[in-house]
């Protein structure tokens, strides 16, 4: 029976093939507008294929393969330039993840969005702050402000509680680690063109008597006042005063607190 089948359908090859003349080049039809399959559903066609698919889809391209996209941020793999961008991020035609401010930070790492271009910053995205005066460098007026100071806006120091700064027992003679503190402090001073007049301020705690701190306190602010001279800060804009221990910043019953009240400082105009 199958055999019978198969030599008719050889038989009709000869009028399909003039029907498929007829009615489409490239194509063969069995008639009614039906193309002629094989068991696979391949078009069977003549030797002219015209690749016209409006009416048969015979000749289409072949469909593609949908391409990978491995870290689903919405772009393929053979076009994500940033393939293993973090669930969630938003990322560009390219796929990488987005940046809005331009600083280097994707957004979703980014603390500080928005930060001025060209700002230098950290891997928070949040601008640099070098002298920690809490002004931004791109802010900053006055770098390298000492540490301790406290600054005006512009990053400028109005005031400076002079850290590290320590003295021999008793005494108004700088120690050596002083002295490198101190040449950090008049190398700020000399940098600034806006400061008129400097004040040293020498504090004490309240152990001993009250007329002996004033008088170490006067000498240990002309110390540091004669080393800052020394050091090439104008002595004309430069004045000392002792407060004794008058102005604690702390609790003289402590001990840590003794430490603190037992200062120098400086205040800017």
């Amino acid at each position: 029976m199958r055999i019978k089948t198969i030599s008719r359908s050889l038989a009709m090859l000869p009028m399909i093939f003039a029907t498929a003349a007829m009615a489409e080049k490239g194509l063969v039809y069995q008639g009614g507008d039906t193309i002629w399959r094989n068991s696979a559903g391949e078009c069977w066609t003549t030797d002219y294929r015209d690749k016209d698919t409006s009416a048969s889809g015979c000749f289409g391209e072949p469909m593609a393969m949908a391409e990978g996209d491995a870290d689903g941020d919405g772009v393929v793999d053979s076009k994500d330039q940033c393939p293993g961008t973090p669930a969630g991020s938003k990322v560009d035609a390219k796929g990488c993840a987005l940046d809005s401010d331009g600083d280097g930070v994707a957004d979703a790492s980014d603390s500080c969005p928005g930060t001025p271009a060209g700002a230098k910053v950290d891997a928070k995205g949040c601008e640099l702050d070098s002298d920690g005066d809490g002004v931004v460098d791109s802010g900053d007026k006055c770098p390298g402000t000492p540490a301790g100071a406290t600054v005006d806006a512009r990053g400028c120091a109005q005031a400076i509680v002079l850290k590290n700064v320590n003295f021999q027992n008793n005494s108004g003679e700088l120690s050596a680690e002083s002295k490198a503190t101190l040449d950090q402090v008049a190398a700020s001073l000399k940098a600034r063109g806006d400061i008129k007049s400097i004040q040293v301020i020498g504090h004490t705690d309240s152990s001993g008597a009250a007329s002996y701190n004033q008088s170490l306190s006067e000498r240990r602010a002309k110390a540091v006042a004669a080393y800052l001279v020394s050091q090439g800060v104008d002595s004309g804009i430069l004045s000392a005063k002792g407060m004794g221990e008058s102005s604690p910043i702390a609790d003289n019953r402590t001990a840590e607190g003794r430490a603190q009240n037992r200062r120098v400082e400086l205040k800017l105009n």
